[in-house]
């Protein structure tokens, strides 16, 4: 097959949808690759890179579009994007469309196969696709918050970790996945005094063990979330509803009663946000302030590490990648219910169930789909 790789165009995107290595290993399987111009330069990978390993360098990113019969992204379809898909054309990317109407409906009317890294699953549950950017959103997340609270800032002037003879900062982080799990990992490392909500006590436990005394578990059903939230330095967003709409967990009434400079970073913006007052922001200006709280809601986190990010991203993509380009389409989704779980849009039909309810479209499950 023809895999085409675009450069990305979201603002401050800098990941790109294959590695070098990965281009090696599709070609000596015998597929073609072509890679935009300079798709990868701001991630350290040169043009002379891709072609060294069988990639083909094509100038126009509509010449991409054109000829290939899978499109590998990493953030989702721009409109100007959009309107270049083709009907029939396999789209693997990123794409959240819960929280992107428009978005949903261009690819709709599109009439192509649309498969979202954040909805694959795998033999748990899990979300294999998912869960390297949310490690790296998770870890990153807790970075920021500590620059944000910077008085520069516009933050407390608090530094996270304390000092001699001066109390850490409280961390309270909403959700005990992935995103969850890597922002302790770093707010524990920094010496914070570090809370952690889910609502399984299975996962708290598992969470309890791994970090010992270093957290507080707080089960949601039998904690005052306005209360514990009004006395904390920063809040990490790491909820997460596979392919819905995350949930309003903090509420416009709830950022009252926080403490002034106190930040908010929500890694659950691509769907949404779980934070009332949440709204997208971009590296080139990732914060606003609403209440005397400080928001950082860049929807594409790890995009401002690039090279480690497409490196990680590429790890767990391309077993899936190298299946579709070898069978197609119909026999690997149709022999793997995992992979299967990803396809969302598929020829006019919305196939995932949570982004149909979402937008009142009529759902198609996609095992129907496939056999029409």
């Amino acid at each position: 097959m023809k895999i085409g790789v675009p450069k990305e165009v979201k603002p401050q995107e800098n990941r790109i949808g294959l590695t070098p290595e990965s281009v090696k290993i599709l070609t000596s399987n015998g597929h073609e690759v072509l890679i935009e111009n300079n798709g990868g330069f701001e991630a350290g990978f040169e043009n002379q890179h891709y072609i060294s390993n069988g990639a083909k360098i094509i100038e126009k990113a509509e010449d991409i579009f054109n000829d290939s019969d899978i499109i590998v992204k990493v953030k989702e379809p721009q409109a100007f994007e959009v309107k270049m898909i083709r009907e029939n054309q396999i789209i693997f990317t990123y794409l959240h469309l819960a929280a992107a109407k428009e978005l949903t409906e261009g690819l709709i009317n599109s009439k192509s196969v649309c498969i979202a890294y954040e909805t694959v699953t795998d033999d748990k549950g899990r979300l294999p696709l998912l869960a390297p950017m949310s490690a790296v959103a998770g870890r990153m997340s807790v970075q920021a918050g500590a620059h944000c609270l910077e008085k520069n800032q516009k933050g407390r002037g608090l530094l996270l970790g304390g000092a001699p003879g001066v109390e850490p900062g409280k961390v309270v982080i909403l959700g005990g996945g992935v995103v969850g799990e890597n922002a302790a990992i770093i707010a524990t490392g920094m010496k914070a005094k570090v809370h952690v909500v889910d609502k399984s006590e299975n996962r708290l436990k598992e969470l309890s063990r791994i970090f010992g005394d270093k957290i507080i578990p707080n089960l949601s059903d039998k904690t005052d979330l306005e209360k514990l939230v009004s006395d904390c330095d920063l809040l990490v967003g790491g909820v997460l509803i596979p392919g819905a709409e995350a949930p309003k967990l903090i509420t416009k009434k709830m950022l009252k009663k926080m403490k002034r400079g106190s930040v908010i970073v929500d890694v659950a913006i691509d769907q949404g946000g779980c934070v009332e007052t949440s709204k997208p922001t971009t590296f080139a200006d990732p914060t606003f302030i609403v209440d005397d709280i400080v928001h950082y809601c860049v929807a594409n986190m790890p995009g401002g590490v690039p090279r480690t990010s497409t490196i990680a991203l590429n790890k767990v993509t391309l077993p899936f990648l190298s299946k579709l380009a070898k069978d197609g389409y119909q026999k690997t989704l149709s022999e793997d219910q995992n992979f299967q779980a990803g396809l969302n849009i598929f020829k006019g039909n919305v196939t995932h169930q949570a982004v149909a309810n979402v937008f009142g479209y009529e759902y198609l499950p996609s095992n129907k789909a496939l056999i029409i």
